[in-house]
């Protein structure tokens, strides 16, 4: 049997949603039957028109737990190839545009051709725009915020061609514990997590709890999910003041298996910060952990741009780094 070409199904299908029957049916046979179908329908061109859509535009998500709006950034270079997909957790009191600017990651998936989405927190599910990463209701699978999420990145690989080896995660304080919560519930969607400036899942049940975590960076080391953890890239600066160092430390701890190889690197950004880079590998040897602690940095994206909030342009670069380090992990691993 013939099959579609994905484009044709997303058409039809959009068109079998909006009532157009008629025309569903012709684009149909015309495609099974090798030809073009000759539909003059206005739903049709403008349907057409939005998937081949690039450039940066607003989406939203709705679903039994609630809506969420998101932005997705397509780059010039799609054309329905099979192509990466990330997922960015802004932080507390930002929105989608300003973590994009800061973090620049729409200017690295033009370089590298990767989606990217941009999930925004409401004003009504938490008055500073921050994820309730600390709340059990929002740090289980299927349930809150993490069904919310994984449901809009499903969403975009339903509806793009997204490679599903390569769907990833990461966010910044608030947005990278979150990021955490979405890989521990959430392994068989998420190939790799990236956080900067965030917590493990379940250090925390409440606000009081959230908030005595952030301050001493102490917690009980958590069970892994499963038994290959998800590899992780951790960035935390080591004068930050609101969320303390030692929460970065915890996803080492995590990890709970003392066979992992552990390998130290020192180095400075040009122009900028020094740092110092922890890389885990397991016996095969994938890396399983990349810690960086950016010395004299405080709560802010490392070699983000100024044009957002919570940036240090003084590097190293934040987002090219967990870039590489996404693209070389994948899901099947």
């Amino acid at each position: 049997m013939k099959t579609l070409p994905y484009r044709d199904i997303v058409t039809a299908t959009n068109l079998t949603r909006a009532g157009s029957l008629t025309e569903a049916t012709r684009l149909i046979q015309a495609a099974l039957g090798g030809t073009t179908a000759p539909v003059e329908s206005p739903l049709l061109k403008t349907v057409t028109a939005k998937e081949q859509a690039r450039g940066f535009f607003a989406r939203t998500y709705r679903s039994q737990a609630g809506t969420r709006a998101y932005k997705l950034f397509v780059p010039s270079g799609y054309n329905g190839q099979l192509c990466p997909l990330i997922v960015m957790m802004h932080g507390c009191t930002q929105s989608a545009e300003d973590f994009a600017a800061g973090t620049r990651m729409n200017e690295l998936a033009e370089e590298a051709t990767f989606l990217v989405a941009y999930p925004e927190q409401t004003a009504s599910a938490n008055t500073q725009k921050c994820w309730n990463w600390f709340k059990r209701g929002d740090q289980q699978r299927d349930r809150g915020e993490p069904s919310l999420i994984a449901g809009i990145t499903r969403q975009i690989m339903h509806e793009y061609t997204i490679d599903r080896e390569r769907v990833y995660v990461a966010g910044m304080s608030a947005g990278a514990a979150a990021a955490a919560v979405l890989g521990a519930t959430y392994p068989d969607i998420y190939a790799a997590v990236g956080a900067h400036s965030g917590l493990v899942c379940g250090l925390a049940q409440d606000v009081r709890s959230a908030f005595a975590v952030m301050k001493s960076g102490d917690g009980p080391r958590r069970s892994p999910e499963t038994d290959v953890p998800i590899a992780t890239i951790v960035f935390h600066g080591d004068c930050d003041t609101t969320v303390n160092k030692g929460n970065s430390d915890r996803f080492a701890d995590n990890l709970l298996m003392p066979a992992y190889a552990k390998r130290i690197e020192e180095g400075r950004a040009s122009g900028g910060h020094a740092y110092t880079k922890t890389v885990y590998t397991d016996a095969s040897g994938r890396s399983v952990l990349e810690q960086w602690i950016v010395h004299g940095a405080g709560h802010a994206w490392s070699g983000g741009s100024s044009a957002g909030s919570y940036t240090d342009v003084r590097g190293p670069d934040a987002s090219r780094e967990m870039v590489r380090f996404f693209l070389a992990h994948r899901l099947a691993e």
